[in-house]
């Protein structure tokens, strides 16, 4: 590309590492006041991934905003990355995208080329979605960023969302964990190629084909993993559900090479904010410190974290496997007990 920009130079975090940690948010929304209506299924006084609003007995809106600075150096890469991980809210309260709008920052010395790849890379990703692109917004920043407004239709009774987890359901998760620590390798040159392969191709997977197969099974709660990490997700699924979770740590997909680079040191910033906020609710037993940082490590464009009846577990996680990057069963919930809201094991 003519005058190629590496678009990570240009951004002091990436992807959903940038978010404002869970703790900090809370505070920020604390005593704003919450106004009610009855057709309001889901607010943001949730925590949910989306809100959604019932339009009738059959149709309820799903919508969604997620944006961020780059977290790949092509231009069209981060474009479908963005998209990617702003249409997986929709997905993770059982709907399915149908509009949406971009929203985008680019400095004024961005070369057009890199710009119009970025769009591009949206598109498309939105078009695999069966979703369409109306418009949008655009304003110059000294730092690029890129997401999208997302609305998806879902039916007011079939919504999924992260309170609903029951005792005796069984966890599972559709993605491996560890795209922020490589993300974070890769800015510093430590990553491999194989490993930063894996993670773009994982960034890039929509989260379409776990929802269908989610739908068809008694789903009791579900959230997507991004950038609170799995655990942090897991830590907002127990409270709004009030149960406790139990995770077998050694059935999690951890990326080998994010382990290792956890091992050495090689975290992003958003890991700390995420320990910040969940490790006081999480007995760690004996996992490893490098382990429990991958726990926390914030996902961009992550898998779905899925609460199941124990009597669909086995049927849902056979279809599932093969459709999805990762097929896990992670764990289990119990019935609220004295203690840690999660428990590694």
């Amino acid at each position: 590309m003519e005058n190629e920009v590496k678009l990570t130079k240009l951004a002091n975090c990436a992807g959903c590492g940038a978010k404002v940690g869970a703790g900090v948010l809370a505070q920020l929304l604390e005593g704003i006041q919450v106004h009610s209506d009855p057709n309001l299924l889901v607010g943001f006084d949730k925590s949910d991934d989306a809100s959604v609003y019932k339009i009738s007995d059959e149709l309820a809106l799903v919508q969604t905003v997620d944006f961020f600075p780059p977290i790949a150096d092509d231009p069209y890469l981060f474009g479908q990355i963005a998209a990617t991980n702003a249409l997986s809210d929709v997905y993770a309260m059982g709907g399915e995208p149908k509009l949406a709008l971009n929203l985008m920052c680019v400095p004024k010395d961005m070369p057009s080329e890199a710009v119009h790849q970025m769009l591009r890379g949206g598109y498309d990703k939105v078009y695999e979605a069966g979703c369409l692109i109306t418009g949008g917004h655009s304003i110059f920043d000294s730092e690029p960023k890129y997401g999208l407004a997302v609305t998806g239709f879902v039916h007011p009774d079939h919504i999924l969302t992260n309170s609903g987890a029951r005792e005796g359901d069984v966890l599972i998760l559709t993605k491996p964990l560890g795209i922020g620590v490589l993300t974070t390798a890769f800015k510093g040159g430590l990553a491999s190629q194989e490993g930063m392969e894996l993670a773009y191709r994982l960034m890039t997977t929509l989260n379409k084909s776990a929802r269908d197969v989610l739908v068809k099974y008694r789903v009791h709660a579900c959230t997507d993993v991004t950038g609170f990490s799995l655990l942090g997700h897991l830590l907002e699924m127990a409270q709004g559900s009030d149960v406790q979770a139990v995770l077998h740590v050694d059935q999690i997909d951890l990326i080998p090479e994010a382990l290792e680079m956890a091992k050495i040191g090689v975290l992003p910033e958003g890991m700390y904010r995420n320990r910040t906020f969940a490790e006081s609710s999480v007995d760690m037993g004996d996992t490893p410190l490098y382990k429990q940082d991958v726990l926390f490590d914030p996902q961009t464009a992550g898998g779905l974290l899925a609460s199941v009846h124990p009597e669909d577990a086995d049927a849902l996680f056979a279809e599932i496997k093969a459709c999805v990057p990762s097929a896990q069963r992670i764990g289990e919930v119990r019935c609220r007990q004295d203690g840690a809201r999660i428990l590694l094991r």
